[in-house]
């Protein structure tokens, strides 16, 4: 995936083969809390939905790379004591790049913590995600990723009316896709998504809703 800053992206996986990625209300919580922990760093969050086999993610990219504090939070290990000056040098530019993360990494490091977790939890091994893992961009038609969206009604590109522009129309592919998927008749009795914090049945801290009213994106 390829990101750059001040565009919007929609991100999105499912489960590897289409099995189930969230198993309990539990599951949704945890994986809530590693979006905050590895995409807010590097990004605003618009939309986001937790469906029983995949998940949906709309940010705005405000960060490709940050600082680590703790490189061995993400497996890594260093020696403990080194005494040649060469390799101490080279030690320490190793230990300087990895406290640098970008914006990829940070989202392989919570698919992977994910998957560690549901397969302790299920007693399973191999991957539980398919890969790769899609981002496109919403905001570049001409940029890294193109600005499209398959419909019901057919294809929808940047357009220069409100209603038609790809942003809105993935904002709201996001939050209608549990009803779409006929795991409920109204969009607002699906927990597991933003639209509660939108509609004021929820005051979720995850989403940034100024962000959102910056791009024109309504419920």
């Amino acid at each position: 995936m390829f990101f750059e800053t001040g565009d919007l992206y929609h991100i999105y996986n499912q489960g590897n083969n289409r099995v189930p990625i969230f198993f309990s209300r539990e599951n949704y919580l945890f994986f809530l809390e590693k979006i905050r922990k590895h995409i807010l760093p590097h990004a605003d969050i618009l939309a986001w939905c937790l469906m029983p086999n995949h998940f949906h993610l709309m940010v705005y990219v405000h960060m490709l790379e940050i600082e680590v504090s703790d490189p061995s939070s993400d497996g890594f290990t260093w020696s403990e004591a080194v005494t040649n000056e060469a390799v101490t040098n080279k030690l320490n530019e190793a230990i300087a790049i990895a406290k640098k993360r970008d914006f990829n990494n940070s989202i392989g490091l919570l698919l992977r913590s994910y998957t560690r977790a549901i397969q302790k939890q299920e007693n399973t091994s191999g991957s539980l995600f398919r890969n790769p893992t899609h981002a496109e961009c919403l905001t570049t038609p001409g940029g890294i990723t193109p600005s499209f969206f398959n419909t019901t009604y057919g294809m929808v590109i940047n357009r220069h009316l409100p209603e038609e522009e790809y942003p809105q129309v993935c904002f709201n592919y996001i939050h209608f896709n549990p009803v779409k998927a006929k795991l409920v008749r109204e969009v607002q009795d699906w927990k597991y998504s933003s639209y509660p914090d939108y509609c004021g049945m929820r005051n979720g801290k995850l989403v940034n809703k100024k962000r959102t009213e910056e791009f024109g994106l309504v419920i």
